[in-house]
């Protein structure tokens, strides 16, 4: 499956809003330094969609704006 994620780094709060079933809204905690809001926003998918975080693949990880690909 894949989907369309737009990712807000560094807020004080995670939340997912979902505007259809491709096509998602993330704010994470984690800022965008290092790879670790990707980090955050594998973790959170995997259980939001209740798969193993290594079925996540982020297609372009330095784009707020991501396509995901979730393997099921």
């Amino acid at each position: 499956m894949i989907i369309h994620v737009k990712v807000h780094p560094g807020y004080n709060i995670e939340k997912i809003v979902r505007f259809s079933d491709k096509e998602l809204e993330v704010w994470l905690k984690e800022r965008a330094v290092k790879g670790k809001s990707n980090l955050a926003l594998i973790k959170i998918l995997a259980r939001e969609f209740k798969v193993p975080q290594e079925n996540i693949k982020i297609k372009n990880p330095k784009a707020r704006k991501k396509v995901v690909e979730i393997l099921k």
